[in-house]
């Protein structure tokens, strides 16, 4: 029997995922239902505004909540939260640059802010600011040494700047204050993958896999390395539950058509690579779209000679 694979809708992979996401509350708690949001805003505090802006958060409306926060900020420049907040909403909708420049005003505003020392240093590694990256998370790790997101996005830093060794020490930091995030363990084993000390990645995947099952990433990694230790079904089956946790990712079939060659099933080869290439195409990988397509003549070409 050949791997089950299901339908797929078209989506982009993230391609780097940071903790701390989540928008802070601060000391203001969600208010009881408001107006329309900026309805009589000339009446309205920076505080009020904050609330409406959480509200929007709750509710789904990223533009709603920028339009409220920047507003609240303009009408109290020394509100550290509603900075804050627009920079983590900011974030959200891609805005990059608009959300390092509030959390810098943040801290500016509130030079005891640690998350916003954090998040900064995180805007600015996805803008591949090394050097000013750390200089902000040192400092929120200073203010708030338990503060884990803090710890894994220094982690990235040091894991970009190819320092692994210090980089796992930042993992398992994030690890020791963030028990219940799968992305520092997940970036252990791409260390140890780097180190090529195997069975350490192996169960770094592992880790990051009970905390989230559906981290299809790990599951992918982990069947990467079973693949290269000749374990094709041990291989097969983490690519499957790869696929299973993220329909969308393209790797996850490329893989499984690898395993398949070698099984010399190569009519499921083709079909999971036919998935693989058009993810890739799709996602704007024209790179990996090329390999699984030679891949797949290669599966296409042996599924039609005598066996």
């Amino acid at each position: 029997m050949g791997l089950s694979f299901s339908k797929y809708h078209i989506a982009t992979v993230a391609s780097l995922i940071l903790l701390g996401e989540s928008i802070l509350f601060s000391s203001v708690s969600p208010a009881s239902p408001t107006p329309p949001l900026l309805a009589q805003a000339d009446t309205k505090t920076g505080t009020d505004l904050l609330k409406q802006g959480l509200q929007a958060i709750q509710a789904g409306k990223v533009q709603d909540a920028i339009a409220a926060f920047k507003q609240a900020t303009q009408l109290d420049p020394n509100l550290a939260a509603g900075h804050y907040n627009l920079g983590l909403a900011l974030r959200q909708v891609g805005q990059l640059q608009p959300s390092a420049d509030a959390f810098y005003r943040a801290t500016q505003t509130d030079p005891k802010f640690a998350p916003a020392f954090a998040n900064l240093g995180g805007a600015l590694l996805e803008g591949n600011n090394l050097q000013l990256a750390n200089d902000y998370l040192q400092r929120a790790l200073e203010l708030d040494p338990k503060l884990g997101f803090a710890h894994y996005n220094l982690g990235l830093v040091r894991e970009q700047q190819q320092d692994c060794k210090q980089a796992i020490a930042s993992f398992k930091k994030a690890m020791e204050y963030s028990k219940n995030a799968p992305e520092p363990a997940y970036h252990i084993g791409m260390c140890y993958l780097q180190q090529s000390k195997f069975d350490k990645a192996k169960d770094a995947f592992r880790q990051a896999i009970k905390i989230n099952p559906k981290y299809s990433e790990a599951h992918y990694n982990l069947g990467s390395i079973w693949f290269n230790q000749g374990k094709l079904q041990e291989a097969l089956e983490a690519f499957r539950k790869s696929a299973e946790a993220n329909s969308n990712y393209p790797n996850a079939y490329h893989g499984a058509g690898l395993v398949f060659i070698q099984l010399r099933q190569y009519g499921d080869a083709v079909q999971v690579l036919q998935f693989a290439r058009d993810l890739y195409n799709a996602q704007g990988n024209s790179q990996w779209a090329k390999n699984a397509e030679q891949l797949l003549q290669q599966a296409q070409n042996l599924n039609y000679q005598p066996r």
